[in-house]
């Protein structure tokens, strides 16, 4: 099997790397889905850019447009970090063989939904045939690829949002799924589900939160989720998360350009 240090830098997952070393990786939601954002983010240094294909963007089926998005990551030395909006084999086997190697999947409720993602992510899985069909995509380099198969299952990084009630009550379930890479933790979400909506710090919530983030240390799968300023980061970094989004592209176009039309109309 060819050795990480000889794999050619297209091929190797630079956010799991990241993780690997033990560090945080830290990334920004470009909601314009631009390559030239992804470009920007990897050129400043951030080490996902993530893509949110359940709310906006794209369809996750659109291999074009996220291989537009895909060379940009690889022209900056960043990487994508793709949600998709329901665990569909079919969707997973197409985003990975666009050449993602970084996905999660929302609205999973029960474990069985989520070895039914995982496992189609995989040519093997937990010691078995996996569910991801054969071909030569470009993740594969239409074929040119040596060692393909064993790079993929090596390099692919799949998690899962947590946001469902349901999936809150599995929690132990889910995080025993063998392979399961990480869970991102939606807090957002989890508020809309409980009838908090916009409220990230009811009680209630807070308390959802805390027990996905104490079964997930406990069952050693890493932690992603949101980050809401400095400090908030900070702590969640103590707290063990080691994938955090720290912002948005239009969430930093606002903060930075709001006070521009007073300030320079008033010159």
């Amino acid at each position: 099997m060819t050795a990480d240090s000889d794999l050619h830098p297209s091929r190797k997952n630079g956010l799991r790397t990241t993780i690997e070393n033990g560090e945080t990786a830290l990334g920004v939601l470009d909601d314009l889905y631009s390559p030239e954002m992804v470009e920007i983010y990897g050129d400043m240094g951030f080490d996902f850019v993530w893509q949110d294909l359940e709310h906006a963007g794209p369809a996750p089926t659109d291999a074009p447009s996220l291989a537009h998005l895909l060379r940009a990551a690889d022209a900056a030395d960043t990487e994508l970090l793709v949600r998709i909006p329901e665990p569909d084999p079919a969707t997973v086997h197409k985003v990975l063989d666009t050449g993602v190697r970084n996905v999660f999947i929302s609205h999973v409720e029960t474990a069985a939904d989520v070895e039914r993602a995982v496992k189609a992510a995989r040519f093997t899985y937990d010691g078995d045939p996996g569910g991801r069909g054969f071909a030569n995509p470009r993740a594969s380099r239409w074929g040119g690829a040596d060692e393909y198969v064993e790079t993929e299952d090596h390099e692919i990084m799949v998690g899962v949002t947590i946001e469902e009630p349901a999936a809150i009550d599995d929690i132990d379930g889910i995080l025993a799924v063998p392979e399961l890479d990480f869970v991102f933790v939606g807090p957002l979400d989890i508020a809309v589900a409980m009838g908090h909506p916009g409220d990230v710090a009811h009680p209630d919530v807070q308390e959802a939160v805390d027990r996905v983030v104490e079964a997930a240390r406990e069952a050693d799968v890493i932690i992603g989720g949101l980050g809401f300023g400095e400090d908030d980061v900070d702590e969640k970094i103590a707290d063990g998360y080691r994938i955090l989004h720290v912002g948005s592209t239009t969430g930093a176009a606002r903060e930075t350009l709001q006070s521009w039309p007073e300030a320079f109309g008033s010159r």
